[in-house]
C-alpha cells in the first residue's frame, strides 16, 4: 500500500492527543468553561430588586354594618298588621302556601308530624317574647320548625295572637343531612323539606301565624329589606360558620325595627371563638353592643346601628 500524502500532518497529530500533555489542557480547558458557566449564571440570578412604592396609610372609617358593606336600601316601612299579607302576595302571587296543601306528588311522603330542632325550647324564647311582645319575629334557619312552632305556642298563650313568623330558610339541609335523618324522603333530588316543615306547622294548628320565607338567608333578608318588612325579633340560627353567622347578623340587624333584639343560638359550641362567637362578638364589638348569654343563646338588646 502506497503511503497517503495528503495529510502529512495527520499521524502526528493523533500521537500528540495520546500525550500527557494534550490530557491537561483538555481538563483545564473543562475547568474555565465550567467556571466561565458558573459564573455567567451567577450575574443573571442576581437582579437588583425593583423599587416599590410606598402606598399611603389610610384609615378605616367608623363604618357600622358598613364594614360588611351592605347597600341594599330598604324600603318604606310595612305597618305590622300588613306584614303577612305583604309576603304573601310577594312571594306566592297573592294565595297562602297552606291552600290546597299538601300537593298530591308529596304528600304520601310526608309523616303527619316530623319535628326536630336544637335548643328550640330554651328559656330564651319565652323570656324575650315576655318582654318584647313582638308583633313580629323573623327565624332565620327554620329547618323542620321546631323553635318556630314553640314560638307561636308561646305566643298564643300570652295572648299575642296577631305576631307572625316568618321563616327564612332554603329547605335543603346540608351536604350529608339524610345520613342523619334517614327517614326524610328523596323524590327527584327533593328532600321536602319544605313540605315536611309545612305539615309540621299544619299539625301544630299554626297556619295563621308562621309563614315560611323559602330561599337562602341572603337573598331572602335583602329582599325584606327592600319590601320594608321589619321584625321586633330576628334569630339567627343557620349556618354556623364565622362567614354565614357574620353575614346574616349584618343583613338581619337592617330589618330590625328601633330597639329590637337581636338574638341566636350555638354561641358556646366546640367551633369556640371560630365560629358564631367569634361573629356575635365581632359585630358587638364594632357596634359598641353588650353580648347578654341565655343558656345556649346569645342576645344584643336595643340594636339601632343602621
Amino acid at each position: 500500500m502506497k503511503e497517503d500524502r495528503r495529510f502529512p500532518y495527520r499521524h502526528d497529530s493523533l500521537q500528540f492527543l495520546k500525550t500527557k500533555t494534550a490530557l491537561v489542557i483538555f481538563i483545564v480547558l473543562t475547568y474555565l468553561f465550567g467556571y466561565l458557566t458558573a459564573y455567567y449564571n451567577h450575574q443573571t440570578l442576581h437582579v437588583p430588586p425593583p423599587v416599590l412604592k410606598t402606598v399611603k396609610e389610610t384609615k378605616p372609617r367608623g363604618c357600622l354594618v358598613d364594614n360588611f358593606k351592605v347597600t341594599t336600601r330598604c324600603g318604606d316601612l310595612v305597618p305590622p298588621e300588613s306584614i303577612r299579607q305583604t309576603v304573601i302576595d310577594k312571594i306566592f302571587n297573592g294565595t297562602s302556601p297552606y291552600v290546597d296543601f299538601p300537593p298530591p306528588h308529596a304528600g304520601k311522603y310526608l309523616r303527619s308530624k316530623r319535628i326536630k330542632g336544637w335548643g328550640s325550647y330554651g328559656a330564651v324564647f319565652e323570656n324575650l317574647i315576655r318582654r318584647v311582645k313582638p308583633r313580629t319575629i323573623v327565624e332565620v334557619g327554620s329547618f323542620l320548625g321546631a323553635s318556630a312552632i314553640h314560638m307561636a305556642n308561646l305566643t298564643r298563650r300570652l295572648g299575642l295572637e296577631e305576631t307572625q313568623i316568618l321563616c327564612v330558610d332554603d329547605f335543603r339541609g346540608w351536604p350529608g343531612f339524610r345520613d342523619r335523618f334517614k327517614d326524610m324522603a328523596l323524590v327527584n333530588g327533593d328532600v321536602l323539606l319544605l313540605y315536611q316543615f309545612m305539615q309540621n306547622v299544619v299539625s301544630s294548628g299554626s297556619t295563621g301565624s308562621i309563614l315560611p320565607v323559602p330561599f337562602s338567608a341572603g337573598s331572602a333578608l335583602e329582599k325584606l329589606c327592600e319590601w320594608g318588612l321589619t321584625a321586633d325579633l330576628v334569630e339567627i340560627d343557620a349556618g354556623h360558620d364565622f362567614n354565614s353567622a357574620w353575614a346574616d347578623i349584618n343583613r338581619a340587624v337592617r330589618i330590625l325595627r328601633p330597639g329590637g333584639v337581636l338574638f341566636g343560638h350555638d354561641y358556646f359550641t366546640a367551633a369556640d371563638n371560630r365560629g358564631v362567637r367569634r361573629a356575635v362578638n365581632l359585630f358587638a364589638e364594632i357596634n359598641r353592643l353588650k353580648v347578654k348569654t341565655d343558656g345556649q343563646h346569645w342576645v344584643i338588646d336595643s340594636v339601632n346601628v343602621i
